[in-house]
């Protein structure tokens, strides 16, 4: 089930062309035209998941300054690609790149396809000069130590746009965990490690801010909503799942807190939320079919009071497709250790997002006895298989002094045994390289047991996003080996810790 986001992210890029003098006018406008041309035929291809503007030829250290003065403070303006048609001299970029906060990437692409054997002359080389100017260009950012994405090729290979809308959807992540906010209902749960961290410098870092409301405030917000609104949720519910209950006040009332969380995220600003089965102060249930619902309409979630996973799902959900992709909070649950046929099995008490569903059915709402927490009654939740196919898991964690994102690739396949008396969504993989190994990697990283999901975001665009924000990414793929990434986190903890 794809949801619809509730969260707009109207954002756009910027493409800034270096030059000189020069070639002079007629040079200068040849340029100018071409760049234009290039960018529209960008935007018509249908291929860029946003808009790309071109800024103009930049000719100066003043002009290249002021653009990138006037990125770093419009709202709008997620990230900066730049491509040196003809030769443009890397000293002239300095200031302005040294002051650049927004995603960078540099495209290195030429105009023409290939080279004109009967027209190549020396006019034609001094136009065309993009093998010159880019790598003159790509020193001084190399020079500088600026983060940034080196795409190559030509503009109207099908590859090089998707690739550049990849690195666009990385960089749509930065610009929701620089303005994300996330609301906590009550703390995280007793004693848990790896939900804690240092939110001052997550902050300082990524943008997040993260604070906590009492779950009183909930059940005040609870206890204003009406029969009616209540009522159109529940039409809501009918025509997106299959009711397999007959509690229908239990569903009413996942419906009443859906209402009220939402309402005050709507009311702070918040895009992630939180809560704990360990703190449901004056609520009968701990909130499933809920959070579940919110997460569709785009909203993270952690649960256990576990905000770092609860920000990274509203941050990858932007990423994926159309702005709320299949990505959702999940768990590592328990194992299948049958030789040569071993897999993870994913899950969570209640909270697994429907946008991970198989089309095979439709989610069911089912009511269960929940065996942990302080319910009063038993919680309506989602019940579905996961659908098969690529996808990776992500854990954000804190490292003391650093955050580390951890990636890992997997391959999600249809749950090998229908599990009839298990009463929550779930979802069946095989981790890379392969289970144990991949179970020893994920642990040798200090990989968290709450992840986020996704079969619409890659291993490369979280790269990408780590790069950008400054932080630490590790990545468990097909080739790894425990022994390499023993080895590969030592000399990370010696580099980091030099910064």
């Amino acid at each position: 089930m794809k949801g619809v986001s509730m969260i707009k992210y109207n954002k756009e890029f910027w493409l800034l062309v270096g030059s000189q003098t020069l070639y002079g006018d007629e040079v200068l406008n040849t340029v100018d035209s071409r760049a234009a041309e290039m960018v529209d035929y960008l935007n018509e291809s249908g291929r860029l998941p946003y808009k790309l503007v071109y800024k103009g030829t930049a000719k100066s250290n003043l002009e290249i300054t002021e653009i990138i003065s006037e990125a770093n403070y419009n709202k709008v303006c997620a990230g900066v690609i730049t491509w040196c048609h003809t030769f443009s001299p890397s000293k002239m970029w300095i200031n302005g790149l040294a002051m650049l906060q927004k995603p960078y990437c540099h495209l290195a692409t030429q105009y023409n396809k290939a080279i004109p054997n009967d027209e190549i002359d020396m006019d034609f080389m001094n136009l065309n000069q993009a093998a010159h100017g880019d790598r003159e260009h790509g020193f001084i950012a190399a020079r500088l130590r600026i983060p940034r994405k080196v795409i190559a090729g030509y503009w109207q290979d099908e590859r090089v746009i998707d690739r550049l809308g990849s690195w666009m959807k990385s960089a749509i992540g930065v610009a929701v965990s620089r303005e994300l906010k996330v609301m906590r209902f009550g703390d995280n749960m007793r004693e848990v490690a790896v939900t804690e961290g240092d939110k001052v410098e997550v902050q300082a870092k990524l943008g997040w801010q993260v604070n906590t409301w009492a779950v009183g405030d909930l059940v005040k917000e609870m206890a204003a909503v009406t029969d009616a609104e209540v009522d159109a949720l529940m039409e809501t519910y009918k025509a997106s799942y299959y009711i397999a209950t007959d509690n229908i006040d239990a569903i009413r009332y996942q419906a009443k807190e859906e209402i009220a969380i939402e309402k005050m995220l709507a009311r702070e600003g918040c895009a992630a939320f939180t809560n704990t089965f360990q703190d449901l102060y004056g609520m009968e249930q701990l909130p499933g079919l809920a959070s579940q619902h919110l997460m569709a309409k785009g909203y993270g979630y952690g649960g256990e009071g576990d905000w770092k996973v609860a920000a990274m799902t509203a941050i990858m959900k932007a990423m994926g497709e159309d702005g709320n992709g299949a990505s959702a909070f999940m768990e590592d649950y328990t194992y299948h250790l049958e030789e040569g046929n071993e897999y993870s099995l994913g899950a969570h008490m209640l909270e697994v997002c429907p946008s991970l569903a198989s089309n095979d059915a439709r989610p069911r709402i089912e009511t269960h006895h929940l065996g942990i927490g302080m319910n009063e009654k038993d919680p309506a939740r989602l019940v579905f298989e996961g659908k098969a196919g690529k996808a990776i898991v992500v854990s954000l964690v804190d490292m003391g002094g650093r955050l580390r994102l951890i990636c890992q690739d997997i391959e999600c396949v249809k749950p090998i045994m229908s599990m009839p008396n298990l009463p929550v969504a779930r979802v069946m993989w095989k981790p890379m390289p392969d289970l144990l190994s991949g179970i020893e990697c994920w642990i040798t990283a200090g990989g968290a047991h709450h992840t986020v999901l996704s079969y619409d975001v890659s291993a490369e665009q979280m790269k990408d996003f780590a790069n950008m924000l400054g932080i630490e990414f590790v990545h468990i793929d097909k080739n790894i080996t425990v022994e390499a990434l023993e080895k590969e986190i030592f000399f990370n903890d010696i580099a980091w810790n030099l910064q």
